[in-house]
């Protein structure tokens, strides 16, 4: 541009050298020599081309108008409509126009600031850009998290959808290993999918060994006092990443986001499915998955991943190729060993005729013959009531797991399923015609108005029936009258008609020599107490 501002002034500037410039900058003709124009009023411009002129009172984005910004959710509109009632009341200037309001929040605030001031931080991280971890080598680290699937499967009759904890390797995008719960997750899931995570043996092999280090996101259930007692045992450190920083464990969430799209969006009951319609609902026709076919094939699914599907980090191998690749040596642990190491210590018992008490219920089994009268140490899997597993108090040498004596059959704890069911729905209906109460609608400020009239009869009523609900109604503090204070106790007359019969009231004692008698011990001409 400084060219052909030089030739201008030189009058040696032609129609050529104007047409080979626009078609180099990819512009018209005419906004060159709009440039030129600008350029011999102002040199500066000759150094950026199509820049705005710079003015000392252009409008720039204040903190105010950022706050404003996080009000309104992003609406400049609404901005510019608060700025401009602030300037009518004298709080400050006049706003500038809505496209120069605009152009000056395009200009002033980056793209993450702006989606953020908008939606949020989650927003705001959608622009940022993260660096990549080195690959490392195989069980250098692990992630691990939890997923709700977005698809409904038949749990006993019901629509629920299902959690799935995995244990991923980052150096190879291996799934070590996995554990499907039909509802909420819990430490039992993280330890069940640990257990499958670190046995090489089929049918979890041939990925898997101890890992030097898992991250976590601050889940309750990884950072339990049996997880990570767990973890200490097996020599493995746990970083627990700071909150919203899904970026840290990036295996796993890639992990989370290729399952979905690549494999359960085909299921049926896939939650996210668009459907017809306004609402949008399920078919009343659609068959579910049953939840044994569904953990059959996310195990498949599984499979494939680690032994046929080729991440693009890995550069065209698998995930079973790369694991092969890697020389590094691996640490193993027993079977045995692990399910030790994996269960919830409950601490010493006797064994005694009746087994082992464990949580107010015995637990039995045939190798309890003959040792009533020892010390054991209980341990148990989270939530598995119906089997302990037993060790010798003193040695630590593993006797035997023992089983709930007296266990109720099938179809008896699904009929106390379902009355306990019915009682919760019968409560819930209760607790919503007590709390559905109604207001009228009001078009100016006015104190709220209850709707619903009762005459005076069916008040009485309806309080008469609820009379003798109460704890605090049923109490009868006079049924037992309380016992006599001791005779050296000065207690006002009108508290002794209240004790028990038969006791004679207590006698005021004699005062102090020297001391004048106190407002208590004064007696009128009757002999009474006043």
């Amino acid at each position: 541009m400084r060219r052909l501002l030089a030739l201008r002034q030189e009058q040696k500037l032609t129609s050529r050298h104007v047409r080979l410039m626009a078609e180099s900058l990819e512009v018209t003709e005419r906004t060159v020599w709009r440039w030129l124009a600008a350029a011999e009023r102002d040199e500066s411009a000759a150094a950026e081309p199509g820049a705005r002129a710079q003015s000392r009172d252009r409008f720039t984005v204040t903190s105010e108008v950022r706050r404003l910004l996080a009000l309104w959710k992003g609406n400049v509109a609404a901005v510019h409509r608060e700025l401009a009632a602030r300037a009518v009341r004298g709080e400050g200037e006049p706003p500038p126009s809505i496209p120069t309001l605009h152009r000056a929040i395009q200009r002033d605030l980056t793209p993450g600031e702006r989606a953020g001031l908008a939606k949020g931080e989650r927003a705001a991280r959608k622009h940022d850009v993260f660096l990549a971890r080195p690959r490392g080598w195989r069980n250098q680290a692990w992630e691990s998290d939890h997923m709700q699937a977005p698809v409904l499967v038949d749990v006993d009759g019901k629509a629920r959808r299902p959690w799935i904890t995995w244990f991923t390797d980052c150096a190879t995008n291996a799934i070590t290993g996995v554990a499907v719960t039909p509802v909420h997750p819990s430490r039992e899931s993280v330890l069940s999918a640990l257990r499958s995570a670190v046995l090489r043996e089929d049918p979890y092999g041939p990925f898997g060994g101890l890992p030097e280090k898992v991250r976590v996101d601050r889940g309750k259930d990884f950072l339990s006092r049996t997880v990570t007692a767990a973890f200490d045992l097996l020599d493995v450190t746990v970083e627990d990443l700071p909150a919203y920083t899904p970026h840290l464990k990036g295996t796993v969430e890639g992990l989370n986001r290729a399952v979905e799209s690549m494999f359960l969006a085909a299921l049926p009951g896939y939650a996210r499915q668009p459907r017809p319609g306004k609402r949008g609902s399920r078919p009343k026709d659609e068959v579910l998955l049953g939840f044994e076919d569904f953990t059959g094939r996310l195990l498949a699914w599984t499979s494939w991943w680690n032994t046929e599907h080729h991440p693009a980090p890995l550069r065209g191998k698998t995930p079973l190729e790369a694991w092969q690749d890697d020389p590094t040596p691996l640490r193993d642990v027993p079977a045995a060993d692990l399910w030790t190491f994996t269960l919830e210590d409950a601490g010493t018992r006797t064994l005694t005729t009746r087994g082992v008490r464990f949580r107010k219920r015995d637990y039995v089994s045939a190798w309890m013959t003959g040792q009533a009268g020892i010390q054991v140490r209980v341990r148990f899997m989270p939530h598995h009531d119906h089997r302990i597993e037993v060790y010798h108090a003193a040695t630590g040498r593993y006797l035997g797991s023992a089983d709930l004596a007296d266990q109720a059959t099938e179809e008896q704890v699904s009929a106390v399923r379902r009355a306990r069911a019915a009682r919760s729905s019968r409560l819930k209906k209760d607790l919503e015609a007590s709390q559905r109460e109604r207001y009228a609608a009001v078009n100016q400020p006015e104190a709220p108005r209850r709707l619903g009239v009762l005459t005076t009869a069916q008040a009485e009523a309806e309080l008469a029936q609820s009379a003798g609900t109460a704890l605090s109604d049923l109490a009868m503090p006079d049924l037992i009258p309380p016992a006599a204070p001791p005779a050296d106790w000065r207690t006002p007359p009108s508290l002794v008609t209240r004790t028990a019969p038969g006791r004679p009231p207590p006698v005021p004692s004699e005062p102090a020599p020297g001391r004048p008698p106190g407002p208590a011990e004064q007696t009128t001409e009757d002999g009474d107490a006043s």
